[in-house]
């Protein structure tokens, strides 16, 4: 089976214990966590062969983050090591109406420094059949954005799929490019874009006919949306949008949309998400579902967006950025087995 390849930024991530606020207590919880490389190790937790191409410090930060990816079954031997700092986020835990928050330490991070000459994108991709990349890494620099472009281009050249999550991330965007700048030009290359409603408007201008309100969802002007973009993207293949219905910290109701260049429309079940254990990595492992879903069930775009659904839902139970269920997991909860009865 040919290789997934993911590019972007992996980040130490620095977690309050349970629902404390940040330094609470003078504990923080370490793991590594960022888009791409979640989208990567959940796909290996499928069966899926994925690479992650990036740039880690060589010491021994970079080399627990590196071994850590190796313990998901990821392929590393496209990251580079060079003396510099591996970018940080510290999370504290929503609960009921208080809200999560993310506080990045990122700046000159060295993935954030990546110049073109740092990979050779056709040797990278020798032996793939697809790219996904987020952009959040375009987000990062103006030479990010530089490379990322590259790379999505090259990646199209070649005959890869192509997906990108558009991941708006206001507190990213501010070296001088604005995200439909750079965003429009890379989603070009694109094959399959996924996204929620903000993501079109603040990373390709493109807005919904109504005005879209979390708690109240309505799917014809979803429907209408995807079709604005495909009409805009003439390369895409398909378009999702996650639908998320946030009620609370604590519960969400999840469910997402599919449309094909053929003129499929599909929408998945809802799952009405309580007690939510940790949210942050839910767009990343209904990507890595999506990706898993259309390679399986290639014939069949209604059973891969719920399968991509299911495997997102199952992660909002799982601590940490990666969703570490299996693939037969996420089907039993396709097939209506949702009791969380002990499975003996």
């Amino acid at each position: 089976m040919l290789n997934i390849v993911t590019f972007g930024e992996i980040m130490l991530r620095l977690k309050a214990p349970h629902y404390e606020r940040l330094l609470q207590t003078p504990a923080l919880e370490a793991t590594f966590g960022g888009g791409e490389s979640n989208v990567a190790a959940s796909l290996a937790n499928f069966g899926l062969p994925a690479k992650f191409v990036s740039i880690l410090p060589d010491n021994d930060i970079g080399a627990a983050c590196i071994g850590e990816l190796r313990r998901f079954g990821v392929d590393v031997s496209a990251i580079l090591r060079k003396k510099g700092r591996m970018g940080i986020y510290f999370l504290e835990t929503g609960s009921n109406q208080r809200a999560s928050n993310v506080i990045y330490d990122r700046e000159n991070s060295l993935i954030s420094k990546v110049t073109p000459g740092d990979f050779d994108w056709r040797k990278v991709f020798t032996g793939a059949d697809w790219f996904h990349i987020t952009g959040i890494t375009p987000a990062l620099s103006e030479t990010a954005a530089e490379v990322a472009t590259k790379a999505v281009r090259t990646a199209f050249e070649m005959d890869l799929n192509v997906s990108c999550d558009l991941n708006f991330r206001a507190k990213l965007w501010n070296y001088g490019k604005s995200a439909p700048e750079i965003m429009g030009e890379l989603f070009k290359y694109v094959t399959v874009g996924i996204a929620n409603e903000e993501d079109c408007q603040k990373s390709l201008g493109i807005k919904a006919d109504s005005n879209v309100t979390s708690g109240e969802l309505d799917i014809d002007t979803y429907k209408k949306l995807c079709q604005k973009v495909l009409d805009t993207y003439p390369n895409l293949k398909y378009m999702a949008i996650t639908l998320r219905e946030s009620k609370s910290a604590n519960i969400n109701n999840w469910a997402a949309c599919l449309a094909s260049r053929d003129g499929g429309f599909y929408h998945s079940k809802k799952y009405e998400i309580t007690d939510i254990v940790d949210r942050v990595g839910g767009g990343d492992s209904f990507g890595a579902g999506l990706i898993c879903g259309l390679k399986t069930y290639c014939q069949t775009p209604q059973t891969a967006l719920e399968f991509a659904v299911a495997a997102s839902c199952l992660k909002h139970t799982i601590q940490g950025d990666i969703n570490r269920v299996s693939r037969e997991e996420v089907e039993r909860l396709m097939g209506g087995d949702g009791s969380g009865r002990v499975q003996r």
